[in-house]
Protein backbone atom coordinates (compact mmCIF):
# COMPACT_ATOMS: atom_id res chain seq x y z
CA UNK A 1 0.00 0.00 0.00
CA UNK A 2 1.43 3.42 -0.95
CA UNK A 3 2.70 5.62 1.80
CA UNK A 4 1.12 8.79 0.33
CA UNK A 5 -2.02 9.64 -1.54
CA UNK A 6 -1.36 9.62 -5.30
CA UNK A 7 -1.39 12.92 -7.14
CA UNK A 8 -4.42 14.19 -9.06
CA UNK A 9 -2.53 13.66 -12.30
CA UNK A 10 -2.24 9.96 -11.48
CA UNK A 11 -5.88 9.93 -10.43
CA UNK A 12 -6.92 11.41 -13.77
CA UNK A 13 -5.16 8.62 -15.64
CA UNK A 14 -7.31 6.05 -13.86
CA UNK A 15 -10.46 7.81 -15.02
CA UNK A 16 -9.34 8.28 -18.59
CA UNK A 17 -7.05 5.44 -19.75
CA UNK A 18 -9.18 2.48 -18.65
CA UNK A 19 -6.61 1.09 -16.25
CA UNK A 20 -9.32 0.51 -13.69
CA UNK A 21 -10.33 -2.60 -15.65
CA UNK A 22 -7.12 -4.25 -14.50
CA UNK A 23 -7.89 -3.92 -10.83
CA UNK A 24 -8.24 -7.22 -9.00
CA UNK A 25 -11.55 -8.54 -7.84
CA UNK A 26 -10.20 -8.80 -4.33
CA UNK A 27 -11.29 -5.23 -3.68
CA UNK A 28 -14.90 -5.90 -4.74
CA UNK A 29 -15.96 -7.24 -1.38
CA UNK A 30 -14.53 -4.22 0.44
CA UNK A 31 -16.10 -1.75 -1.97
CA UNK A 32 -19.55 -3.25 -1.41
CA UNK A 33 -19.40 -2.03 2.18
CA UNK A 34 -19.43 1.58 1.06
CA UNK A 35 -21.71 3.85 -0.91
CA UNK A 36 -20.48 6.80 -2.82
CA UNK A 37 -22.21 9.16 -0.43
CA UNK A 38 -19.88 7.89 2.32
CA UNK A 39 -17.03 9.77 0.70
CA UNK A 40 -18.32 13.08 1.95
CA UNK A 41 -17.43 11.91 5.45
CA UNK A 42 -14.11 10.19 4.64
CA UNK A 43 -11.27 12.14 6.24
CA UNK A 44 -7.95 12.50 4.59
CA UNK A 45 -6.36 10.20 7.21
CA UNK A 46 -8.76 7.40 6.28
CA UNK A 47 -7.83 7.74 2.64
CA UNK A 48 -4.17 7.49 3.61
CA UNK A 49 -4.86 4.49 5.90
CA UNK A 50 -6.92 2.34 3.54
CA UNK A 51 -5.21 3.44 0.40
CA UNK A 52 -6.32 5.67 -2.43
CA UNK A 53 -6.84 2.70 -4.75
CA UNK A 54 -9.56 1.46 -2.39
CA UNK A 55 -11.27 4.82 -2.38
CA UNK A 56 -10.93 5.08 -6.11
CA UNK A 57 -12.39 1.61 -6.40
CA UNK A 58 -15.47 2.94 -4.59
CA UNK A 59 -15.78 5.80 -7.04
CA UNK A 60 -15.25 3.82 -10.21
CA UNK A 61 -16.71 0.39 -9.59
CA UNK A 62 -19.91 2.09 -8.46
CA UNK A 63 -19.71 3.85 -11.79
CA UNK A 64 -22.68 6.16 -11.33
CA UNK A 65 -23.79 8.73 -8.77
CA UNK A 66 -27.06 8.00 -7.07
CA UNK A 67 -28.13 11.61 -6.87
CA UNK A 68 -26.95 15.21 -6.94
CA UNK A 69 -25.63 15.16 -3.37
CA UNK A 70 -23.70 11.98 -4.15
CA UNK A 71 -22.02 13.66 -7.07
CA UNK A 72 -21.07 16.66 -4.96
CA UNK A 73 -19.47 14.30 -2.45
CA UNK A 74 -17.21 12.89 -5.18
CA UNK A 75 -16.19 16.36 -6.24
CA UNK A 76 -15.47 17.39 -2.65
CA UNK A 77 -13.04 14.49 -2.16
CA UNK A 78 -11.36 15.21 -5.49
CA UNK A 79 -11.01 18.90 -4.63
CA UNK A 80 -9.58 18.22 -1.15
CA UNK A 81 -7.10 15.74 -2.55
CA UNK A 82 -6.14 18.27 -5.23
CA UNK A 83 -5.35 20.82 -2.56
CA UNK A 84 -3.35 18.27 -0.57
CA UNK A 85 -1.23 17.52 -3.60
CA UNK A 86 -0.73 21.23 -4.35
CA UNK A 87 -2.23 20.98 -7.85
CA UNK A 88 -4.41 23.52 -9.65
CA UNK A 89 -8.13 22.96 -8.99
CA UNK A 90 -8.92 24.49 -12.36
CA UNK A 91 -7.08 21.62 -14.04
CA UNK A 92 -9.41 19.16 -12.36
CA UNK A 93 -12.44 21.10 -13.49
CA UNK A 94 -11.40 20.72 -17.11
CA UNK A 95 -10.56 17.00 -17.23
CA UNK A 96 -11.52 14.80 -14.33
CA UNK A 97 -14.65 16.68 -13.32
CA UNK A 98 -15.85 16.84 -16.93
CA UNK A 99 -15.76 13.06 -17.18
CA UNK A 100 -17.66 12.51 -13.93
CA UNK A 101 -20.24 15.14 -14.88
CA UNK A 102 -20.88 13.40 -18.18
CA UNK A 103 -21.44 10.13 -16.33
CA UNK A 104 -23.79 11.85 -13.91
CA UNK A 105 -25.86 13.49 -16.66
CA UNK A 106 -26.51 10.10 -18.25
CA UNK A 107 -28.32 8.84 -15.15
CA UNK A 108 -29.61 12.03 -13.52
CA UNK A 109 -33.18 11.81 -14.96
CA UNK A 110 -33.70 8.35 -13.48
CA UNK A 111 -31.83 8.69 -10.22
CA UNK A 112 -32.20 12.35 -9.35
CA UNK A 113 -33.86 13.32 -6.11
CA UNK A 114 -36.12 16.37 -5.75
CA UNK A 115 -34.43 19.48 -4.46
CA UNK A 116 -35.83 20.36 -1.03
CA UNK A 117 -34.13 23.73 -0.61
CA UNK A 118 -36.47 26.72 -0.14
CA UNK A 119 -35.44 28.53 -3.32
CA UNK A 120 -33.96 25.57 -5.15
CA UNK A 121 -30.72 25.56 -7.07
CA UNK A 122 -32.07 24.94 -10.53
CA UNK A 123 -30.01 27.79 -11.91
CA UNK A 124 -26.74 26.24 -10.67
CA UNK A 125 -25.60 22.85 -11.86
CA UNK A 126 -23.04 20.69 -10.07
CA UNK A 127 -20.30 21.98 -12.32
CA UNK A 128 -21.21 25.56 -11.54
CA UNK A 129 -21.34 24.89 -7.80
CA UNK A 130 -17.94 23.25 -7.86
CA UNK A 131 -16.42 26.13 -9.83
CA UNK A 132 -17.97 28.56 -7.36
CA UNK A 133 -16.38 26.71 -4.44
CA UNK A 134 -12.95 26.54 -6.05
CA UNK A 135 -13.01 30.13 -7.28
CA UNK A 136 -12.47 29.11 -10.91
CA UNK A 137 -14.56 29.79 -13.97
CA UNK A 138 -15.54 27.52 -16.79
CA UNK A 139 -13.61 27.95 -20.06
CA UNK A 140 -15.45 29.91 -22.76
CA UNK A 141 -15.22 29.75 -26.49
CA UNK A 142 -14.16 32.84 -28.48
CA UNK A 143 -17.78 33.30 -29.54
CA UNK A 144 -18.93 33.27 -25.91
CA UNK A 145 -16.20 35.76 -24.96
CA UNK A 146 -17.34 38.10 -27.72
CA UNK A 147 -20.97 37.84 -26.57
CA UNK A 148 -20.02 38.60 -22.97
CA UNK A 149 -17.91 41.57 -24.03
CA UNK A 150 -20.82 42.88 -26.07
CA UNK A 151 -23.23 42.53 -23.13
CA UNK A 152 -20.81 44.31 -20.80
CA UNK A 153 -20.28 47.17 -23.22
CA UNK A 154 -24.03 47.47 -23.69
CA UNK A 155 -24.63 47.58 -19.94
CA UNK A 156 -22.05 50.36 -19.59
CA UNK A 157 -23.65 52.42 -22.31
CA UNK A 158 -27.21 51.97 -21.07
CA UNK A 159 -27.09 54.52 -18.21
CA UNK A 160 -25.44 57.05 -20.51
CA UNK A 161 -28.18 56.64 -23.10
CA UNK A 162 -30.89 56.99 -20.47
CA UNK A 163 -29.32 60.20 -19.15
CA UNK A 164 -29.20 61.65 -22.64
CA UNK A 165 -32.86 60.86 -23.16
CA UNK A 166 -33.77 62.48 -19.87
CA UNK A 167 -31.67 65.50 -20.66
CA UNK A 168 -33.24 65.98 -24.08
CA UNK A 169 -36.76 65.40 -22.82
CA UNK A 170 -38.74 68.57 -23.33
CA UNK A 171 -39.99 69.98 -20.03
CA UNK A 172 -43.54 71.20 -19.56
CA UNK A 173 -43.74 75.02 -19.79
CA UNK A 174 -44.34 76.74 -16.49
CA UNK A 175 -46.01 80.08 -15.81
CA UNK A 176 -44.37 81.65 -12.75
CA UNK A 177 -40.71 82.17 -11.92
CA UNK A 178 -39.39 81.46 -15.44
CA UNK A 179 -38.14 83.70 -18.22
CA UNK A 180 -40.70 85.10 -20.66
CA UNK A 181 -39.41 82.97 -23.52
CA UNK A 182 -39.94 79.82 -21.44
CA UNK A 183 -43.57 80.56 -20.54
CA UNK A 184 -46.58 78.90 -22.12
CA UNK A 185 -47.36 81.24 -25.05
CA UNK A 186 -50.72 82.74 -25.84
CA UNK A 187 -52.52 81.20 -28.85
CA UNK A 188 -52.81 84.52 -30.70
CA UNK A 189 -49.36 85.93 -29.90
CA UNK A 190 -46.46 83.50 -29.40
CA UNK A 191 -44.32 86.22 -27.79
CA UNK A 192 -46.86 86.95 -25.03
CA UNK A 193 -47.35 84.50 -22.12
CA UNK A 194 -50.72 82.79 -21.88
CA UNK A 195 -51.19 83.90 -18.28
CA UNK A 196 -50.77 87.59 -19.23
CA UNK A 197 -53.31 87.39 -22.02
CA UNK A 198 -55.82 85.50 -19.85
CA UNK A 199 -55.63 87.92 -16.90
CA UNK A 200 -55.91 91.01 -19.09
CA UNK A 201 -58.91 89.52 -20.92
CA UNK A 202 -60.76 88.81 -17.67
CA UNK A 203 -60.15 92.34 -16.35
CA UNK A 204 -61.18 94.00 -19.60
CA UNK A 205 -64.31 91.86 -19.90
CA UNK A 206 -65.58 92.42 -16.36
CA UNK A 207 -63.44 94.99 -14.54
CA UNK A 208 -63.08 98.14 -16.63
CA UNK A 209 -65.45 99.98 -14.31
CA UNK A 210 -64.41 98.13 -11.15
CA UNK A 211 -63.22 100.77 -8.67
CA UNK A 212 -59.64 100.38 -7.56
CA UNK A 213 -58.82 97.60 -10.00
CA UNK A 214 -55.17 96.47 -9.50
CA UNK A 215 -54.97 98.45 -6.27
CA UNK A 216 -57.02 96.12 -4.07
CA UNK A 217 -55.21 92.80 -3.42
CA UNK A 218 -56.93 89.43 -3.82
CA UNK A 219 -57.07 86.42 -1.49
CA UNK A 220 -53.55 85.03 -1.13
CA UNK A 221 -54.68 81.40 -0.81
CA UNK A 222 -56.69 81.54 -4.03
CA UNK A 223 -53.85 83.30 -5.86
CA UNK A 224 -51.40 80.62 -4.73
CA UNK A 225 -53.81 77.89 -5.82
CA UNK A 226 -54.02 79.33 -9.32
CA UNK A 227 -50.25 79.69 -9.48
CA UNK A 228 -49.78 76.01 -8.63
CA UNK A 229 -52.29 74.96 -11.26
CA UNK A 230 -50.69 77.08 -13.97
CA UNK A 231 -47.20 75.88 -13.04
CA UNK A 232 -48.25 72.30 -13.83
CA UNK A 233 -48.15 73.23 -17.50
CA UNK A 234 -51.81 73.86 -18.30
CA UNK A 235 -52.12 74.60 -22.03
CA UNK A 236 -55.61 76.01 -21.61
CA UNK A 237 -57.22 78.12 -18.91
CA UNK A 238 -60.80 77.55 -17.84
CA UNK A 239 -62.09 81.07 -17.30
CA UNK A 240 -65.35 79.61 -15.99
CA UNK A 241 -63.51 78.27 -12.93
CA UNK A 242 -64.84 79.89 -9.75
CA UNK A 243 -61.36 81.13 -8.85
CA UNK A 244 -61.29 83.22 -12.04
CA UNK A 245 -64.43 85.11 -11.09
CA UNK A 246 -62.79 87.31 -8.44
CA UNK A 247 -61.28 90.38 -10.17
CA UNK A 248 -58.99 91.15 -7.25
CA UNK A 249 -57.55 87.63 -7.44
CA UNK A 250 -56.91 87.94 -11.17
CA UNK A 251 -55.32 91.40 -10.87
CA UNK A 252 -53.07 90.11 -8.07
CA UNK A 253 -52.17 87.06 -10.19
CA UNK A 254 -50.99 89.32 -13.03
CA UNK A 255 -48.89 91.48 -10.71
CA UNK A 256 -47.39 88.37 -9.13
CA UNK A 257 -46.38 87.05 -12.55
CA UNK A 258 -44.29 90.13 -13.36
CA UNK A 259 -42.90 90.35 -9.86
CA UNK A 260 -41.57 86.78 -10.08
CA UNK A 261 -39.90 87.10 -13.47
CA UNK A 262 -36.20 86.18 -13.05
CA UNK A 263 -35.39 88.66 -15.82
CA UNK A 264 -37.48 91.84 -15.30
CA UNK A 265 -39.56 93.18 -18.16
CA UNK A 266 -37.16 96.11 -18.73
CA UNK A 267 -34.19 93.67 -18.40
CA UNK A 268 -31.19 93.98 -16.11
CA UNK A 269 -28.72 95.24 -18.69
CA UNK A 270 -30.96 98.17 -19.73
CA UNK A 271 -32.23 99.14 -16.30
CA UNK A 272 -29.68 101.90 -15.69
CA UNK A 273 -30.17 103.20 -19.22
CA UNK A 274 -33.89 103.65 -18.59
CA UNK A 275 -33.22 105.45 -15.31
CA UNK A 276 -30.74 107.83 -16.98
CA UNK A 277 -33.05 108.41 -19.96
CA UNK A 278 -35.90 109.41 -17.66
CA UNK A 279 -33.66 112.06 -16.11
CA UNK A 280 -32.93 113.83 -19.40
CA UNK A 281 -34.18 117.41 -19.03
CA UNK A 282 -35.17 117.95 -22.65
CA UNK A 283 -38.62 116.38 -23.03
CA UNK A 284 -38.27 115.48 -26.72
CA UNK A 285 -34.85 113.93 -26.22
CA UNK A 286 -36.11 112.00 -23.21
CA UNK A 287 -39.03 110.56 -25.22
CA UNK A 288 -36.83 109.56 -28.16
CA UNK A 289 -34.28 107.91 -25.87
CA UNK A 290 -36.94 105.96 -24.03
CA UNK A 291 -38.48 104.82 -27.29
CA UNK A 292 -35.15 103.66 -28.65
CA UNK A 293 -34.46 101.66 -25.48
CA UNK A 294 -37.88 100.03 -25.74
CA UNK A 295 -37.30 99.07 -29.37
CA UNK A 296 -33.99 97.46 -28.38
CA UNK A 297 -35.64 95.07 -25.93
CA UNK A 298 -35.60 91.34 -26.86
CA UNK A 299 -38.61 90.11 -28.84
CA UNK A 300 -40.57 88.50 -26.02
CA UNK A 301 -39.95 91.47 -23.72
CA UNK A 302 -40.92 94.07 -26.29
CA UNK A 303 -44.14 92.27 -27.32
CA UNK A 304 -45.18 91.60 -23.71
CA UNK A 305 -44.51 95.21 -22.68
CA UNK A 306 -46.50 96.45 -25.69
CA UNK A 307 -49.42 94.15 -24.80
CA UNK A 308 -49.41 95.13 -21.11
CA UNK A 309 -49.11 98.89 -21.70
CA UNK A 310 -52.01 98.71 -24.18
CA UNK A 311 -54.08 96.96 -21.51
CA UNK A 312 -53.20 99.57 -18.87
CA UNK A 313 -54.10 102.32 -21.35
CA UNK A 314 -57.54 100.71 -21.73
CA UNK A 315 -57.95 100.67 -17.93
CA UNK A 316 -56.90 104.33 -17.69
CA UNK A 317 -59.43 105.29 -20.37
CA UNK A 318 -62.16 104.24 -17.91
CA UNK A 319 -60.65 106.11 -14.96
CA UNK A 320 -63.84 108.09 -14.40
CA UNK A 321 -65.43 104.85 -13.15
CA UNK A 322 -62.53 102.83 -11.80
CA UNK A 323 -60.49 105.78 -10.46
CA UNK A 324 -57.25 104.36 -11.89
CA UNK A 325 -55.57 107.14 -13.85
CA UNK A 326 -52.14 106.57 -15.47
CA UNK A 327 -50.38 107.85 -12.36
CA UNK A 328 -52.28 105.49 -10.06
CA UNK A 329 -51.52 102.56 -12.33
CA UNK A 330 -47.85 103.63 -12.41
CA UNK A 331 -47.73 103.57 -8.61
CA UNK A 332 -48.90 99.93 -8.71
CA UNK A 333 -46.84 98.64 -11.66
CA UNK A 334 -43.74 100.87 -11.56
CA UNK A 335 -41.83 98.97 -8.85
CA UNK A 336 -42.88 95.63 -10.38
CA UNK A 337 -41.88 96.31 -13.97
CA UNK A 338 -38.90 98.68 -13.72
CA UNK A 339 -36.46 96.86 -11.45
CA UNK A 340 -33.43 94.62 -11.40
CA UNK A 341 -33.38 90.89 -10.65
CA UNK A 342 -31.35 91.64 -7.50
CA UNK A 343 -33.09 94.79 -6.33
CA UNK A 344 -31.54 96.47 -3.31
CA UNK A 345 -32.94 98.97 -0.87
CA UNK A 346 -30.76 101.81 -2.13
CA UNK A 347 -32.06 101.51 -5.69
CA UNK A 348 -35.61 101.16 -4.48
CA UNK A 349 -35.38 104.44 -2.57
CA UNK A 350 -33.35 106.52 -4.99
CA UNK A 351 -34.96 105.21 -8.22
CA UNK A 352 -38.58 104.96 -7.11
CA UNK A 353 -39.68 108.30 -8.66
CA UNK A 354 -38.03 107.30 -11.94
CA UNK A 355 -39.86 103.97 -11.97
CA UNK A 356 -43.20 105.66 -11.49
CA UNK A 357 -42.51 108.25 -14.16
CA UNK A 358 -41.34 105.74 -16.78
CA UNK A 359 -44.50 103.62 -16.52
CA UNK A 360 -46.76 106.69 -16.40
CA UNK A 361 -45.13 108.07 -19.55
CA UNK A 362 -45.55 104.78 -21.40
CA UNK A 363 -49.27 104.62 -20.54
CA UNK A 364 -49.87 108.23 -21.55
CA UNK A 365 -48.14 107.85 -24.95
CA UNK A 366 -48.52 104.15 -25.61
CA UNK A 367 -49.62 104.61 -29.22
CA UNK A 368 -46.50 106.54 -30.12
CA UNK A 369 -43.99 104.39 -28.21
CA UNK A 370 -45.16 101.26 -30.00
CA UNK A 371 -45.92 102.74 -33.41
CA UNK A 372 -43.78 103.50 -36.46
CA UNK A 373 -44.06 107.29 -36.11
CA UNK A 374 -40.71 109.03 -35.89
CA UNK A 375 -40.66 111.84 -33.36
CA UNK A 376 -42.91 113.19 -30.71
CA UNK A 377 -42.49 115.59 -27.81
CA UNK A 378 -43.99 114.97 -24.41
CA UNK A 379 -47.45 116.36 -24.04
Amino acid sequence: MPSRVPSLRMLRSFFTDGSLDSLGTSEDARSKRHSTSDLSDVPFSAVRKEGWLHCKQILTKKGKAEDREDMLAWIKVIRENSKAEGEDPGFASQALINKKLNDYRKVSPAGAKPDSSPKGSRGLGIRAEFLKQTGTSAPRSPRQDAAVAKDESGSQKAPWGINIMKKNKKSVPRAFGVRLEDCQPAPDNKNVPLIVEACCKVVEDRGLEYMGIYRVPGNNAVVSSLQEQLNKGATEINLQDERWQDLNVISSLLKSFFRKLPEPLFTDDKYNDFIEANRIEDASERMRTLRKLIRDLPGHYYETLKFLVGHLKTIADHSEKNKMEPRNLALVFGPTLVRTSEDNMTDMVTHMPDRYKIVETLIQHSDWFFSDKEDKGEK
